[in-house]
């Protein structure tokens, strides 16, 4: 199968990706994962994006889908991938459509992971990481510290990253509203979109979004 993975943050896109990946044995190919290994392997791609990076800029969509298109085209993805991160804007959808295309391919499905808003706030507002250097990650409402303020595993410091702060959040929502959402009504009009609710266990909602990947 072939699918996209779209979601706002905080809807433990990159969670479900992995479980779903192992269960369809297809390959995740992250956004992330994409620009860490390009720049690592020093190839053209990631050259440029590093440039780029240091600048302080975005790195524009034709670098982003050259990197997603070499990375498709490696035998692993021979039988189907699981996009995550990616397209993140319609004309990124489009290039890979195009992309697809010319290989005569298809998506298979897009799968949208749906939570309130709200919650979302809650999720990434809530963490608290420790800072020494085992970073463990607790939740101030789902997995709170024995005491306020302290990691239980190593007794250092609990904080609130920059980026998690309920006003960075927002503006991240902002940000998906604008920019990557509209890619569901293009999706839609292929009639590819299957939408989960992604409230719950972690494995309730991967069981969720396999069933509905089914029924698809």
């Amino acid at each position: 199968m072939r699918i996209v993975l779209v979601g706002p943050p905080g809807a433990g896109k990159g969670t479900q990706a992995a479980y779903l990946a192992k269960n369809l044995a297809i390959p995740h190919i992250s956004t992330g994962d994409l620009f860490r290994a390009n720049i690592s392997q020093g190839t053209p791609l990631g050259q440029k994006a590093q440039e780029y990076m240091r600048a302080g800029q975005l790195v524009p969509d034709e670098v982003t889908i050259g990197m997603a298109k070499d990375r498709m085209a490696q035998p692993d993805a021979a039988h189907g991938f699981l996009l995550d991160g990616f397209p993140r804007n319609l004309a990124q959808a489009e290039a890979l459509d195009g992309v697809l295309k010319a290989d005569g391919l298809k998506l298979d499905a897009v799968l949208d992971l749906e939570v309130p808003e709200d919650e979302v706030v809650k999720r990434i507002a809530g963490r608290r990481i420790c800072r020494n250097e085992s970073s463990h990650v607790f939740h101030a409402i789902y997995n709170p510290p024995k005491t306020e303020g302290v990691c239980d595993a190593c007794g250092g410091e609990l904080y609130q990253r920059e980026d998690d702060s309920e006003e960075t959040v927002r503006k991240r929502l902002e940000v998906y509203h604008s920019e990557t959402e509209p890619i569901i009504d293009y999706y839609k009009a292929q009639g590819l979109v299957v939408t989960i609710s992604a409230l719950g266990k972690v494995a309730e909602v991967t069981q969720r979004a396999m069933a509905a990947l089914d029924r698809d």
